[in-house]
């Protein structure tokens, strides 16, 4: 218990530095006209906050009424990759941080092959809330949820979005098609007027069933890891 405690202050300490999130406390007016970097993170810290707000005030919700935790986010708010996933699991809900289990220490492992980590990605899921027994969001749960999910994004700006699964897919692309046609390739998308270079690959939790299909992962790696040297 006391192990799981010190991990979920040891994120929240860490995400909170990377948001500068002392800023939210400051009595200070923001000038919203200057355009210098620590402004830019300034209101990127805001309205990271008041989206988070929001989430948290949505009414007559089930996976809302039956999770323990709103499991926001993880990772770099200023990252140029944000990785978008189903929704919390049983471990997800209990510590509050999306990718904490099983299924997010092999993306761990997969992030640091292509020399990336939690403090060089921004992470988060379609749905904040765990849905009952880990079961798949409905349509209408992703429904009511993408708004959150475009508004999250529009905030972090990524250059690259990782859907991993085909609920991330679905909800961001729209496509219906069965993931192993649609990963390995890059989608030019639109969200709320951003201009964003997405690829989709497999869900983690799917890899640990399905161990042959991590080669199908590991060429999806690489082709981020490429793009990114590219926009560097």
């Amino acid at each position: 218990m006391s192990k799981n405690i010190n991990n979920k202050l040891t994120r929240l300490i860490k995400y909170y530095s990377l948001i500068n999130h002392n800023l939210i406390l400051s009595n200070k007016t923001i000038n919203r006209y200057n355009l210098s970097q620590p402004n830019i993170q300034k209101d990127k810290a805001l309205n990271l906050q008041k989206l988070r707000e929001r989430i948290n005030e949505i009414k007559n919700c089930k996976l809302k009424e039956n999770a323990s935790n709103l499991v926001f986010s993880d990772g770099n708010p200023n990252s140029k990759v944000m990785i978008i996933g189903e929704g919390p699991g049983a471990n997800e809900d209990k510590e509050g941080f999306p990718f904490v289990g099983r299924a997010g220490q092999l993306l761990d492992k997969m992030l640091n092959a292509i020399s990336l980590n939690r403090d060089n990605v921004y992470i988060t899921n379609v749905v904040n809330y765990r849905p009952p027994e880990n079961r798949r969001p409905t349509e209408k749960e992703i429904e009511r949820y993408l708004p959150y999910l475009k508004k999250h994004i529009e905030i972090i700006k990524p250059k690259i979005i990782l859907l991993l699964g085909s609920t991330a897919m679905n909800a961001i692309l729209q496509n219906t098609e069965v993931i192993s046609k649609m990963r390995g390739k890059w989608y030019e998308i639109e969200i709320n007027n951003i201009k964003i270079f997405s690829i989709v690959s497999f869900h983690p939790a799917y890899l640990l069933r399905q161990p042959d299909q991590k080669k199908f992962s590991w060429i999806d790696l690489k082709m981020i890891r490429d793009k990114l040297k590219k926009i560097k």
